[in-house]
């Protein structure tokens, strides 16, 4: 029998569009520009200088694919199951999106550089984060899964908040997408842990983007459309509570669930 499990996905855009402020005694999330941050992907729309149609640039997207980073961790056969992409067509863009993304060797310096950029997000426990090593990572899954009322979905609820705090107080300085699998997000529980830190509760409520799913297809669908959004405005954590419950229900055994 599986284990009720939320998996959290965090990613450490460092674009730099907003930051935190201290206004009347309370922490608010506000624009800023930041033109000196590395960028750590390359966004699919650059395939257009390598002689890529926007046509088939926009069938990638539309398959929930933007950065090009992210196109060379898909297969040559599943990117031909992309209406409108055809052999010919995938080798040109694989080809393309090789010029601009280095797949081969890089030296330990050039990954330590990389590395600059992880996020550590306090969970709002000092012993919690130091078994973490600091904190939640950006740029990484981390899965929490245990019993029935073990605190699961509480630290996901903990995690909106702390998500939001500025970098120096061991936030992400971002907003947050929750994908609530079992009607378990409740925004009255945000209030008091938004208070603890000082935050005014409205707006980090503003911050959090919240779904309520019933199947694990329309969950699959969901994460496609959230990844143009998080390249507009500047998420830092994805929680999935719970990431196999609806598996679980639609799926007749692990030989089903295999499929997937």
């Amino acid at each position: 029998m599986f284990s009720k499990r939320l998996s959290s996905l965090a990613f450490g855009f460092r674009s730099g569009k907003e930051k935190m402020i201290e206004e009347h005694g309370q922490l608010q999330l506000v624009d800023q520009e930041d033109e000196d941050e590395e960028e750590i992907f390359e966004l699919i729309y650059k395939l257009i200088l390598q002689g890529i149609n926007e046509g088939d640039i926009k069938k990638l997207q539309d398959s929930g694919i933007y950065t090009c980073n992210g196109l060379m961790m898909h297969t040559k056969k599943n990117l031909t199951g992309i209406k409108g992409l055809f052999e010919t067509k995938v080798d040109k863009i694989c080809e393309a999106a090789e010029k601009l993304v280095n797949i081969g060797h890089v030296t330990g310096s050039d990954l330590l550089l990389r590395r600059k950029a992880v996020i550590r997000i306090t969970m709002g426990s000092q012993a919690l984060d130091e078994l973490l090593g600091g904190g939640i990572e950006t740029l990484s899954i981390t899965e929490a899964f245990g019993e029935f009322r073990s605190g699961k979905t509480q630290l996901a609820h903990m995690l909106c908040v702390s998500t939001q705090l500025p970098i120096h107080m061991h936030g992400g300085n971002g907003k947050i997408a929750y994908i609530d699998t079992e009607g378990t997000f409740r925004p009255d529980r945000i209030v008091p842990i938004a208070e603890r830190f000082g935050m005014d509760a409205g707006a980090v409520l503003d911050n959090i983007v919240c779904a309520r799913v019933y199947t694990y297809e329309y969950q699959y669908n969901l994460l496609l459309g959230l990844v143009a959004k998080m390249f507009e405005e500047p998420f830092r954590l994805l929680i999935v509570d719970s990431v196999i419950a609806l598996f679980r229900v639609d799926c007749s055994g692990r030989g089903e669930l295999a499929e997937f």
